[in-house]
């Protein structure tokens, strides 16, 4: 639909504070939250407010990751499986599940079990996950024929290999909050502000083309 991939802005973003830890602990799972406000025009939201661009959504940042780092990160669609890899699959660096949708009236979400790979401690192979969560706010205080929507990335219950343990693990968590979690930070960052020009790319599996979500209804 050429009215969603225009290069130029079609939304406003406002970043809101990020949530990530400043200091990362030294032990148990670390959090980052990023999060923006978008303003759209009412009639375009309508347009794309649909489960098909959930879908499109996740797939626009799983580019922005293969863009951002110059190609460096890949990502591989299996069945049952996402991976994120360092240029061969023989790299996994984040291997999730196959992603779990949900979406409402006003609400909608994302969410990427993290499986295994390069970058997360054994203990951290089960529960934790990556998640993009859409939310229409209210309309008050809204100017007049734009509406406002809260786009939020989040990694919640995640354990950094490269933190490592034991007396290694204040200088790891040091190394870890310096490198991967502020690089992390800023690729979010860039890839909320990149929705200004709403250019939301066709899944490449479509597991939600064409479905319609009755209002209060959950999927």
């Amino acid at each position: 639909m050429a009215l969603i991939n225009r290069s130029r802005p079609r939304a406003q973003v406002h970043l809101v504070h990020a949530h990530e830890e400043e200091r990362v602990p030294q032990t148990g799972a670390v959090r980052s939250v990023q999060e923006a406000e978008v303003v759209i025009p009412e009639g375009l939201l309508e347009t794309v407010w649909k489960p098909e661009y959930l879908e499109r959504l996740a797939r626009a940042y799983w580019r922005h990751i293969n863009r951002a780092t110059l190609g460096l990160i890949r990502i591989v669609y299996t069945e049952d499986a996402r991976a994120a890899v360092l240029l061969t699959r023989r790299l996994p660096l984040l291997r999730f599940h196959a992603p779990d949708y949900e979406t409402s009236a006003d609400e909608g979400c994302v969410t990427w079990r993290i499986d295994r790979g390069l970058l997360v401690a054994r203990e951290g192979r089960e529960g934790g996950y990556l998640r993009i969560r859409v939310r229409r706010k209210s309309d008050a205080g809204a100017t007049p024929g734009m509406a406002k929507v809260d786009v939020q990335l989040e990694v919640r219950n995640f354990y950094p290999w490269l933190r490592g343990s034991g007396r290694f693990a204040r200088f790891g968590a040091w190394v870890y909050g310096q490198t991967q979690l502020r690089l992390h930070v800023l690729v979010c960052n860039a890839f909320l502000r990149s929705l200004s020009r709403l250019d939301l790319p066709p899944s490449r599996v479509g597991a939600l083309a064409g479905e319609t979500v009755p209002e209060g209804e959950v999927v």
